[in-house]
């Protein structure tokens, strides 16, 4: 491996918040402020981050036109724009995901969010069962790379959608075809995943957990394909390891404060996962604490990293041995700590993998 198989992802919002400041920080966009986007992007570029996701909620803002705006304001940061299928033809999603690639010079990616919530989608109107959403999932992926790789028009004919002669005059910039990012810990996202992600992202779980769910993805890939793999966790960082968990107890704390406020709703597969972890301790492998999760629900990747720099990046780096080559990484005080992270914890991984490379190289 080099140091370039290693990308730092991070988040970026339309507000400075997160889960310290609201019970709904997850899914409610206070405000859109297109200074603080900029800003944002910006702060993570000079960071050293390889990519944001911009995430897909159904009372939020549109990824698609964040992702434009922050593209514009940035030279090098990829855009991993958040798409739920299900809500716009896949030819339409194809073609405007290669419209953004040409504008961005190759800057686009592309998560697929299938949505494990019920109560979410009904907002927008799907009343489908998670089950049927990843059967649709894989038809919507079938069109799109389709789309973006026929040198001929072509035809389709699935379960929920049909086509005649489906063709685009412009493919992707970046080849062959526009990086999917893909999500799932039910049983009927794994084998989806793992036929078409080009990157399968896990929230943190323990060591032996994320060896076992790749184990799954690997095995359900059809022959000849290889994901990598991304694991997201939220670094807590002090200058001594005592000031790192007295952080990590005044956010939890804070998000306690807020608890009351939260709406409930059955947990998605991924959320439960965190939820059971959490259930049978706090700490596991030294310092992945799911207090945090089990406060919250776990309804997003809560899953913290608690030590100095060099302890979380030694936590890092126990993934990457186990074949992660992708971090999402933000924090609790969103654009503070991806200033934080880009001066305290991205070098310290970079270097030990770069360090790693030329041993390796060397004994060769």
């Amino acid at each position: 491996m080099t140091d370039l198989d290693v990308q730092f992802l991070g988040m970026i919002r339309t507000d400075n918040i997160s889960e310290i400041d609201s019970a709904v920080a997850l899914s409610v966009e206070a405000t859109i402020n297109p200074t603080f986007v900029t800003d944002f992007a910006r702060a993570h570029e000079k960071a050293g981050f390889d990519r944001v996701l911009i995430g897909y909620h159904s009372t939020g803002p549109d990824a698609w036109a964040v992702a434009a705006h922050a593209a514009a304001n940035t030279e090098r940061l990829h855009m991993l724009v958040a798409h739920r299928p299900g809500f716009q033809a896949p030819t339409v999603a194809a073609r405007t995901a290669v419209t953004l690639d040409h504008l961005t010079n190759g800057r686009i990616s592309l998560n697929i969010v299938t949505g494990g919530s019920d109560a979410e989608l009904a907002k927008d109107g799907d009343w489908s069962e998670k089950d049927t959403r990843y059967r649709r999932t894989d038809e919507f992926l079938d069109i799109v790379r389709a789309v973006w790789t026929s040198p001929a028009p072509f035809s389709y004919e699935g379960e929920f959608y049909r086509v005649k002669d489906a063709f685009s005059d412009v493919k992707p910039v970046q080849k062959p075809a526009i990086p999917i990012y893909f999500g799932g810990a039910s049983g009927a996202a794994v084998p989806v995943g793992a036929k078409h992600a080009d990157v399968y992202m896990f929230w943190g779980e323990p060591l032996a957990d994320t060896t076992a769910r790749f184990d799954a993805v690997r095995a359900a890939a059809p022959p000849g394909r290889s994901p990598a793999f991304s694991v997201s966790v939220r670094p807590i960082l002090g200058a001594t390891e005592r000031e790192a968990w007295d952080k990590a107890h005044d956010y939890l704390e804070q998000v306690v404060s807020h608890r009351g406020a939260a709406p409930g709703s059955a947990p998605a597969s991924g959320s439960q996962r965190l939820l059971d972890l959490a259930a049978k301790q706090e700490v596991f492998d030294d310092r992945l604490w799911m207090a945090i999760a089990a406060a919250t629900g776990a309804g997003g990747n809560t899953s913290a990293l608690v030590g100095t720099p060099r302890q979380v990046a030694q936590s890092l780096l126990r993934y990457y041995d186990l074949g992660i080559t992708s971090f999402l990484i933000r924090g609790f005080q969103p654009l503070q700590d991806a200033t934080e992270f880009g001066r305290e914890l991205i070098p310290l991984v970079r270097e030990e993998v770069a360090r790693r490379d030329r041993a390796h190289h060397a004994a060769d």
